[in-house]
């Protein structure tokens, strides 16, 4: 089972082009290029020759970085595993002392290096480097660098006491250092400020307007490790709910487009919906549909994931053919995580025969698994199984027109 290729037979440029099937080809993180030469014997001994000299934090600690991926591409002669583990442990210690070192004291008298600090709590934090998990040294950090206003310590040490992680839960605590970390500029920061204020989480009152404020801040300085902002700004202008928003389905629609391209999966399959069901002043497009769904798929975005179901089930004229195999296996995948009406559409599946054996009590199964999160067709279907006799329903016709719209509720399309 793989996502659907999509390609235009025609240019498919001539409206919003901001979301064309180019586009969506092309959406998502671009491959990070090392910033440091090839990890040669020679290289490596260059680089600690100039990192040691200078005795500048920054270079000694982009020197142990290096260490840590020279590391990863170990090769020793003879590929001995005896002599690469010796060679792996000594690369992994020089690399522990240098930042070690630097995070103390960063010179004759002067305080840690902040960047070496954050690093070595995301060490510590996360077993990097050859270092053995320890959340109290990791939050310990934190709270250091936070006093040298590293915006990222900052809003690590908001997340370790929002959590109790290496500390005592303290929600007030989490708060000042969120905000700290927000007016320092940290995007996460930013990010998440916003969504407490918006929606009155960890105990605050709601204050829709400040929330909204840090919302389009961290949307500024959106990349592509972080398009949050971007998203719920987009679900904020969308739709009316929210004091001081007017909704606006232009901009919501631009929202979701960048996090899209930045390859954030919840907004690519809102620009999938928008193009199946003409959301967001988007036409119907199948083509554009199916592109957008697929991109958030390949992320294992379970509504993604189901949405390809019903494309499957329909098929789509002359963008793609119609298989009940792949309908039933896109279902199956996302009811497997647990999605509710995914369970339910596998459990008509199963009773109806398409794309997998007929099988009523297999098909129960599948409908108490979804009546068992409430959902309400799945808690119906199985009413009527009870009261009305235990008798497989038939498939109904499929359901969209040449152009991709759904014909009517007397169809398959309603299962989804």
């Amino acid at each position: 089972m793989a996502t659907p290729p999509i390609s235009s037979p025609q240019p498919d440029n001539n409206y919003l082009a901001d979301s064309s099937l180019s586009v969506a080809n092309a959406a998502g993180k671009r491959a990070k290029q090392s910033e440091f030469p090839p990890a040669t014997r020679e290289n490596l001994a260059l680089y600690r020759a100039e990192a040691m000299k200078s005795e500048d934090p920054r270079l000694l600690l982009d020197f142990a970085k290096f260490l840590l991926e020279a590391v990863k591409q170990l090769k020793v002669e003879g590929n001995d595993p005896k002599r690469i583990r010796k060679t792996r442990e000594a690369m992994l210690l020089e690399a522990q002392k240098i930042v070690k070192k630097i995070a103390a004291h960063a010179g004759m008298g002067k305080q840690g290096h902040s960047e070496a600090i954050f690093f070595l709590a995301n060490c510590y934090g996360s077993g990097a480097m050859g270092l053995q998990v320890d959340p109290e040294k990791s939050f310990a950090l934190y709270f250091q660098g936070s006093k040298q206003s590293h915006p990222g310590c900052t809003y690590r040490a908001g997340v370790c006491y929002e959590m109790g992680v290496g500390t005592k839960k303290d929600k007030n605590h989490a708060m000042q250092f969120y905000r700290k970390s927000a007016n320092l500029g940290e995007p996460s920061g930013m990010y998440k400020l916003g969504m407490i204020l918006l929606k009155g989480l960890m105990g605050q009152p709601k204050n829709p307007r400040e929330g909204i404020s840090w919302l389009k801040r961290a949307a500024q300085i959106a990349d592509e490790d972080h398009p949050h902002s971007l998203h719920e700004l987009g679900l904020a202008y969308e739709k009316e709910g929210i004091a001081s928003v007017i909704p606006d389905l232009n901009y919501s629609r631009e929202l979701f487009t960048q996090a899209a391209q930045y390859g954030y999966a919840p907004s690519q399959f809102k620009l999938g919906l928008a193009y199946e069901n003409g959301f967001l002043n988007c036409p119907v497009d199948p083509r554009r549909s199916i592109a957008w769904y697929s991109k958030a798929a390949e992320q294992g975005d379970v509504d993604a994931e189901f949405a390809l179901s019903g494309w499957y089930l329909t098929g789509a004229e002359g963008v793609l053919p119609q298989n009940d195999g792949e309908a039933y296996l896109w279902a199956r995948k996302a009811a497997d995580k647990g999605s509710a009406k995914a369970e339910y559409a596998v459990g008509y599946y199963t009773e109806t025969g398409i794309g997998t054996r007929q099988n009523l009590e297999e098909a129960k199964r599948w409908y108490m698994r979804a009546a068992a999160q409430n959902y309400r067709r799945a808690m119906q279907r199985l009413t009527e199984l009870k009261y009305g006799g235990a008798r497989p329903q038939q498939r109904r016709d499929l359901t969209r027109d040449a152009n991709g719209v759904n014909n009517g509720k007397d169809s398959d399309c309603t299962i989804m």
